[in-house]
């Protein structure tokens, strides 16, 4: 069967890979990409791709509807959160979500749907431990962190709109929820120069005023007693969305996965040795007070919101097996690896 593949968010980080990896499959026809922003100088070239450049909470369903998707990926989402304008980043999260949802809920052409959230929606609480690995099998947590809160209410949605197409009887497609850990690997550390963790800490961020001033402030790592982070690489990411859309169907019509490798997480002092500094150990609440003053001095420039500290304070740390358990699949880099190896699809690419 040949594929028509919808891809939201296919000027992103991780959209645009995908675009990549399914142009090229002989089972793809086509790949339609439906972004805000202009196509990405790296999918040039691509025949086979056609280019929306909408909003997903904008009208795109008519046209995307003409061109009959049989798999949608949704990974169309504003992560940094955006000053003063939280009623817009709902529009473009929340309402757009739901729109994909319902797009592909009454579109009988699509056969597979895959969403991408998040392990932050577990919450990092003070009560968390390292040693304690979250399983799908429990319950998102309410949270102040926006990011975090808007894709644990955007699960919900998906949730509900699933269940209504299957209580009215209507055949719906094989729906997959992936919940990564925090990506990284060559395109992104080297590619997209981001105002992230691994940026911030390795003084990468040059570009203007504050990204200097934050670059000299961490000229030591700063660490928490209980502070870690699990890594995934951008090449496991793509596999495994490449396994759930067009491998063999298997679990449920409806699963979710963390995708996450095993082994330890990277804790404080991993990362100072990563990034070639000192680790320094701090109280959150001055992370707290930090992230506070810089969010607002800065107008949200420095990506610190309300919320964001607790990230940087308290484990989330989860299990990422029920992947390799139904569908067989194998992390190719741990946590570790992930955050400082120069390997991969991607390293092609840099100079």
């Amino acid at each position: 069967m040949k594929h028509n593949v919808l891809i939201t968010g296919a000027a992103g980080y991780v959209g645009t890979m995908l675009v990549r990896r399914f142009a090229m499959r002989e089972d793809v026809s086509l790949v339609i990409g439906l972004d805000k922003e202009p196509k990405p100088e790296l999918l040039d070239g691509i025949k086979n791709l056609v280019w929306i450049e909408k909003n997903t909470a904008d009208s795109w369903q008519e046209e995307v509807k003409q061109l009959s998707p049989t798999i949608v990926i949704h990974t169309a989402w504003q992560i940094r959160e955006m000053y003063g304008k939280d009623g817009i980043q709902w529009l473009w999260n929340v309402t757009g979500s739901e729109k994909v949802f319902d797009f592909v809920f009454s579109t009988p052409s699509i056969k597979r749907f895959v969403h991408f959230s998040t392990v932050a929606s577990y919450g990092a609480f003070p009560d968390n431990t390292i040693e304690h690995r979250f399983t799908e099998e429990e319950s998102f947590r309410k949270t102040d962190y926006l990011y975090a809160e808007e894709k644990r209410i955007v699960e919900e949605k998906l949730f509900e709109k699933y269940s209504l197409a299957k209580q009215s009887g209507d055949t719906t497609p094989l729906v997959s929820i992936i919940r990564p850990a925090a990506v990284t690997g060559p395109r992104g550390r080297y590619m997209r120069i981001r105002f992230g963790l691994q940026a911030a800490l390795s003084g990468q961020l040059r570009e203007t005023f504050i990204h200097r001033l934050i670059s000299a402030m961490v000229s030591f790592v700063p660490v928490t007693a209980k502070w870690c982070r699990q890594f995934i690489h951008e090449d496991d990411v793509v596999s495994i969305v490449e396994i759930l859309a067009f491998g063999e169907a298997k679990g449920s019509g409806y699963e979710v996965f963390n995708i996450c490798p095993p082994g330890d997480v990277v804790r404080g002092p991993d990362m100072a040795i990563a990034v070639g500094k000192r680790p320094v150990r701090i109280h959150p609440y001055l992370i707290r007070f930090v992230f506070f003053i810089m969010w607002h001095i800065s107008r949200g420039k420095v990506p610190t919101s309300r919320g964001g500290w607790k990230s940087y304070s308290y484990p989330i740390a989860v299990d990422g097996s029920k992947i390799t358990r139904i569908y067989g699949f194998k992390y190719s880099f741990s946590s570790k690896d992930a955050f400082v190896k120069k390997e991969g699809e991607y390293m092609k690419f840099i100079k």
